[in-house]
């Protein structure tokens, strides 16, 4: 390793989450970043679950040249052309009613002016999530996620109710058969909600899939009772799609699967592929309600001309290559070579998700289902000294949860390498 960098890294860099992966990275192409050590790493993190048409994609590449040299940056007042095409093309890609854009730069951004505008429109101030969502880091979307960095910074904002992740997995609720009772679960959670409400339910904002809670996926039919209980309490219905937008799980939404469209949206890491550009979604008759009761969310880099290309170009190769459609013929793939994983491995708890976005959870033994913290790190560790990159989510009382995320635009052969060495790396270390 590089001493003197990792000198320089001690001194003058500010922790901010886990360790950092101890490669320094000289540059990325494809499924592949490359340390400075001239070792290619296979990413199966996508960067931060982001870059969906892997790295430095030319289409990107070209798109950023051009409009850098061009407009990059405006007073945020003023509007361009590719701002108003970003906005057109990411609401033709919804179902009607999902008509109005806003583009800002992070998932955190787009989630707190989400819940900014649904307390506006709907004279509320409860935000209700499940109980170990992420949402972001800034104040609203911290408040709203539970599944890490709660403690020690004082209280979260008022009104922060949670629900029951319907893990089904590790759900206590079970049907006489031993399988999910999601349906008693969640009449349980919202029972806990309006006990605890004082009257000021403004919003639900949910994951249709929880990545960083651990690759939890909502069972059919969640989604369209979930809304039928905002609705009953004038709420609004916010998905979080960061993760799970723009074709990763097959669909180019995730909540497509369902039938059932949100009143709000959020988009973020993948309408970027990487660079930071996000967006919040709502009907025309929302965002009017919200403007005339002054809706303010004025930030330095909404609507600025760069992003909002780089999204446009994101959504065109998506589009043009037939993105979608490779991730759900990936994802087959990928749940039949981790259901192996799972069938002939002990420690294999269990396998879930969709599309390129599933996820393996670590366990001490299938029957005791006891969480294996030490295997996970050990595995990741393993995989990096083989040449894979992975990303191991540890929650409280769950085991260590592989999240395997890579670009859409991998091929089936360095899928199968990647996964060959999570194998190898999974074999060496039980």
């Amino acid at each position: 390793m590089d001493a003197e960098f990792w000198e320089r890294v001690d001194a003058h860099v500010i922790r901010y989450g886990s360790p950092f992966t101890p490669r320094v990275i000289e540059r990325a192409e494809g499924a592949y970043v490359h340390d400075a050590e001239g070792n290619a790493i296979l990413d199966f993190t996508s960067g931060q679950m982001s870059a969906i048409l892997g790295h430095s994609h030319p289409d990107v590449v070209a798109t950023v040249t051009r409009q850098v040299s061009e407009l990059d940056h405006l007073f945020s007042g003023m509007l361009s052309r590719p701002v108003v095409d970003a906005c057109a093309r990411i609401a033709g890609t919804l179902p009607d009613g999902l008509d109005t854009v806003m583009l800002l730069s992070t998932g955190a951004e787009a989630n707190e002016a989400a819940i900014k505008m649904a307390k506006l429109v709907t004279g509320g101030h409860e935000i209700v999530s499940f109980d170990v969502s992420w949402h972001g880091m800034t104040s609203g979307a911290a408040s709203a996620t539970y599944s890490a960095g709660r403690r020690g910074y004082g209280p979260a904002m008022p009104g922060s109710l949670t629900l029951p992740t319907p893990n089904a997995y590790r759900s206590p609720f079970r049907t006489p058969d031993g399988g999910h009772d999601w349906e008693a679960e969640l009449e349980f959670g919202f029972d806990l909600v309006d006990r605890q409400s004082s009257g000021a339910l403004a919003a639900c904002l949910v994951e249709p899939i929880l990545s960083s809670g651990g690759i939890i996926e909502l069972p059919p039919g969640y989604l369209a009772r979930l809304r039928d209980k905002c609705r009953e309490r004038g709420m609004l219905l916010i998905l979080d799609e960061a993760q799970t937008g723009v074709g990763r799980t097959g669909l180019m939404y995730a909540f497509e699967r369902d039938g059932v469209a949100p009143d709000m949206i959020t988009l973020s890491k993948t309408l970027g592929a990487g660079l930071p550009v996000s967006a919040l979604v709502t009907s025309r008759e929302i965002e009017a309600e919200a403007h005339e009761r002054g809706f303010l969310f004025f930030t330095t880099h909404v609507s600025d001309p760069l992003p909002a290309a780089v999204a446009v170009t994101v959504l065109d190769v998506i589009e043009r290559d037939g993105l979608v459609e490779r991730a759900a013929a990936l994802g087959s793939v990928l749940t039949a070579r981790l259901t192996g994983l799972r069938d002939s491995i002990e420690q294999v708890g269990d396998v879930r998700g969709r599309g390129l976005l599933q996820g393996i959870e670590l366990v001490a033994s299938k029957a005791s289902k006891e969480p294996a913290d030490g295997l996970g790190r050990a595995v990741t560790a393993a995989c990096l000294e083989r040449g894979l990159h992975m990303n191991i989510v540890q929650i409280p009382g769950m085991g260590g949860i592989f999240r395997i995320a890579p670009p859409l635009t991998i091929s089936e052969g360095e899928l199968h390498r990647g996964l060959d060495i999570l194998e190898d790396a999974l074999l060496a270390s039980v």
